[in-house]
């Protein structure tokens, strides 16, 4: 059964008829062509596909399009001010925190969300934050001081 919905995504206003049982990911990536947002595991445990909704931070591989009539999206492509990198992508870049970039969109998305609530995060608070989020190159060390690095900007 398909059902219509309407939502913001990224700050405009989109209308689209969908199956109950599509999920979010896929109407992202494969109905809008917001390819920011990655699959990976396909079952809520890495992270790679986490957006904002309703200004929380979701997995969505496991979000159902159906339920989110009159919510507000933000993705990876979302992040931006403007023609700028927001600061937590800036610092991603300068301090190598993106390697081989597959992750990247939904740290930065976690990231964004733990910066929105907490503007001085401990190393220990920004490990715990991105505890969803796997990365599986060589480590986080160059995540987190990325993190820290856009709260200290961000704090300005």
């Amino acid at each position: 059964m398909n059902k219509p919905i309407q939502f913001t995504l990224n700050g405009k206003s989109v209308s689209r008829t969908v199956p109950n049982h599509r999920l979010l990911l896929d109407l992202l990536r494969d109905e809008i062509g917001m390819t920011g947002t990655k699959e990976g595991c396909g079952t809520g445990d890495c992270g790679a596909c986490t957006v904002s909704v309703n200004g929380k931070p979701v997995n969505s591989c496991l979000i159902l399009s159906g339920e989110l009539d009159g919510a507000d999206i933000t993705t990876i492509e979302g992040l931006k001010i403007g023609p700028e990198l927001h600061p937590i992508q800036q610092a991603f870049v300068q301090d190598g925190g993106a390697q081989c970039g597959y992750c990247t969109p939904g740290m930065l998305m976690m990231s964004k969300a733990l910066l929105d609530g907490n503007k001085n995060p401990t190393d220990e608070e920004i490990r715990y934050a991105l505890s969803g989020n796997l990365c599986r190159c060589t480590g986080y060390a160059k995540i987190v001081q990325a993190v820290k690095d856009a709260a200290a900007i961000m704090r300005k």
